[in-house]
C-alpha cells in the first residue's frame, strides 16, 4: 500500500495559493511571484517562462499555448488562444513528412511569448520584468539538469541534430548529465529585451528579424510578416454538465470537445458501480474515446464545428447506443488516415442535436530542433500535427491553426472553482485528462491519487497501451473483448504527466498534486 493512502506523494495544501507544474523550479517561480504579491496570472507567466529554462525540451517562447483564466471564484471565465498560424508560404506540395517532423519548415508562428504578454496586460498585476525575473535568474546563473532532463535530451539527439545551434545549446561541453549546471545566457538576454520592450521586440523588432532570417536562410517558411501579424485571441469556453459539476474547456478549432464528448457518453453508465479500472469501466472508457476521436477527426478541422450537437446529452445517448459492451470496435486512430480499416467506426451525426489552466508546448521534445542563433530559442514543430494528404480536412495550408489537443480545463460546482488538472501528451491529452477527472469525480480520489493512478491510451484499430500496474487479470479481460493490449512500464510518460489543483468546497483550502512520471512538482502557501 502506498504511504499516502493511494498515492506515493502527499497532497500539497495551502490557503493563499498553489502551483503545480512540470518542474520543481518552475513551481517555485510561481510561488515566488505569489509571495511577492503577484496574482495567479503573474504566477502562471512566471511558471511558463521558467519552464523554457528548466524544461526546454517541452516549453519555449518559440512554442504555442492556451490559457484558461477564471476569476472571482469562478464566476468569470476566459480562454486565451495563443496558437500560432501556419506561415503564409506554407504549402503541402512543397514539404515531406520528415520536413514537417522537424527542421525550419516544421514551425508555426511562435505564440507563447505573445500569449504571456497578453495575459499580463489584461489580468496581471506586476511589471513584465518582475514576472520574468525567475526565468532570467535561472537562465543566467544556471540550472542543474535532472535525471529526467538528461533522459529527454539524450532521446532527442536526432531532433537536435537538425540544427547546429540546437546542438551547441544542449549537447556541447560533454553533453547532458544529471547534476550538470546548464546556462542559457542568450535566452536570458531575449527575456531581458522582452521585459523592457514587451511583445513588440519579439514580433516586430530585432528578435523577429533574427527568427525570420535564420528560418528562411535554412529553407523554411516563417517570415517577418508572419510574426508581425500574430495576435493572441480571447475566446469563450465551451462547457458540459456532469453529475452536478460544470466542466469547461477551450472551444474549436481546438480539440477539447473530444474529451467533453467522452465524459458525456460515460455519464450514462454506473462507472462507480463497475469499479475503478475494472474491465467493464476500461472497456467502456476505451470505446467512448474511440467515438470521440472519430468525431474530432471529422469535425475539428473543417470549420463550423457543430459544437452544440457534439456536446448535447441527446447526442451522447445516441453515441452510447453504438457501444458494444462485449466487443472492441475498430478505430481510425489518432489522426487522419486515407486507408480505412474493415469495420472502422465512423463519426456520428451531431447536427441532428444542434438545439439541445495554462498549457503550452513545442510539439515533440525540442520541437522542430531548429534553434535561432543569438536568442536561445528553439522553435516548435506544430505543423507536424497537420497532414500532407489533400483529402484531409487538416491539410497544411497558409494561416491554418493546428487543431491542438492541448485542453486546459476547469471544473466548477455551484459556480465555484473546484478542480483543474491537465497534462502534456499530444493526442493522448484527450484520453489522459478524462481519466484523471473521473478519478476525482466518480471514484473519490484526491488530486495526487487521481494523477498517480495507472492509465491507458488508445490507438488505431483495437490497439491500446496500459501501464503494468493495471492488473494482469484486467488486461486479459480486455483482450477477451478484442482489445490488443501493449503493456508499458509501471510508470510511463507515454500516458502523460498530470498536474492539478483542487479547492476544498467548505474551507477553501487549495490541494495540489503533480505527476511522478515526469519532473512534476506541486507547492503551496
Amino acid at each position: 500500500m502506498p504511504p499516502h493512502r493511494h498515492a506515493y506523494r502527499p497532497v500539497v495544501m495551502g490557503r493563499r495559493g498553489a502551483v503545480a507544474s512540470a518542474h520543481p523550479l518552475a513551481s517555485m517561480a510561481g510561488i515566488r511571484i505569489l509571495l511577492e504579491g503577484g496574482n495567479a496570472v503573474d504566477a502562471a507567466v512566471a511558471v511558463g517562462s521558467t519552464l523554457n529554462v528548466v524544461e526546454p525540451f517541452m516549453s519555449s517562447a518559440g512554442g504555442i499555448g492556451l490559457m484558461f483564466v477564471s476569476r472571482r471564484g469562478g464566476a468569470e471565465r476566459h480562454v486565451l488562444d495563443f496558437i500560432g498560424r501556419a506561415p503564409a508560404a506554407a504549402n503541402a506540395a512543397r514539404a515531406t513528412e520528415d520536413e514537417l517532423a522537424g527542421g525550419p519548415k516544421a514551425c508555426a508562428t511562435p505564440g507563447n511569448l505573445g500569449g504571456w504578454m497578453a495575459a499580463l496586460e489584461r489580468f496581471g498585476s506586476m511589471p513584465r520584468g518582475r514576472v520574468l525575473a525567475p526565468a532570467i535568474d535561472w537562465a543566467e546563473q544556471g540550472v542543474p539538469l535532472t535525471f529526467m532532463n538528461t533522459n529527454f535530451i539524450e532521446q532527442a539527439r536526432p531532433q537536435l541534430g537538425r540544427s547546429v545551434e540546437a546542438q551547441r545549446l544542449y549537447l556541447s561541453n560533454g553533453g547532458p548529465r544529471p547534476g550538470k549546471i546548464a546556462t542559457y545566457k542568450e535566452l536570458a538576454s531575449t527575456f531581458r529585451q522582452v521585459a523592457e520592450g514587451g511583445s513588440e521586440v519579439f514580433y516586430r523588432g530585432p528578435i523577429a528579424k533574427a527568427i525570420a532570417r535564420a528560418v528562411q536562410e535554412a529553407g523554411g517558411w516563417l517570415s517577418e510578416s508572419d510574426l508581425a501579424e500574430f495576435k493572441p485571441e480571447w475566446r469563450e469556453p465551451i462547457r458540459i454538465g456532469y453529475r452536478g459539476f460544470e466542466i469547461c474547456s477551450v472551444p474549436p478549432p481546438f480539440s477539447a470537445f473530444q474529451m467533453l464528448e467522452t465524459l458525456n457518453i460515460l455519464e450514462g453508465y454506473d462507472l462507480k458501480g463497475w469499479g475503478h479500472n475494472s474491465v467493464d469501466y476500461l472497456h467502456h472508457l476505451i470505446e467512448a474515446i474511440k467515438l470521440g476521436s472519430a468525431d474530432r477527426l471529422a469535425y475539428a478541422y473543417a470549420g463550423d464545428t457543430p459544437i452544440k450537437g457534439l456536446l448535447s446529452k441527446a447526442y451522447a445517448k445516441s453515441q452510447r447506443a453504438r457501444i458494444d459492451a462485449t466487443k472492441a470496435a475498430v478505430s481510425e486512430g489518432e489522426r487522419h488516415n486515407r486507408e480505412k480499416l474493415p469495420g472502422q467506426i465512423a463519426e456520428g451525426h451531431p447536427a441532428t442535436f444542434e438545439n439541445e489552466q495554462t498549457t503550452q508546448t513545442l510539439g515533440v521534445p525540442f520541437g522542430s530542433g531548429f534553434a535561432i542563433p543569438g536568442t536561445g530559442l528553439v522553435l516548435n514543430n506544430i505543423l507536424k500535427w497537420m497532414d500532407l494528404d489533400p483529402a484531409s480536412p487538416n491539410v497544411v495550408k497558409p494561416g491554418r491553426k493546428a487543431g491542438t489537443m492541448m485542453s486546459p480545463t476547469q471544473i466548477f460546482s455551484e459556480g465555484m472553482f473546484r478542480v483543474s488538472v491537465g497534462t502534456p501528451g499530444s493526442y493522448g491529452i484527450l484520453q489522459t485528462q478524462p481519466q484523471m477527472q473521473l478519478n476525482v469525480l466518480e471514484f473519490g480520489f484526491n488530486i495526487q491519487e487521481a494523477i498517480e493512478q495507472p492509465r491507458i491510451r488508445v490507438y488505431r484499430d483495437r490497439l491500446l497501451d496500459a501501464e503494468a500496474r493495471i492488473p494482469e487479470a484486467t488486461r486479459q479481460g480486455l483482450q477477451k473483448r478484442g482489445h490488443t493490449v501493449n503493456v508499458l512500464d509501471d510508470w510511463s510518460w507515454v500516458v502523460g504527466g498530470g498536474q492539478g489543483i483542487m479547492r476544498d468546497p467548505e474551507s477553501g483550502a487549495l490541494m495540489a498534486g503533480a505527476d511522478p512520471r515526469r519532473d512534476g512538482y506541486a507547492l503551496a502557501i
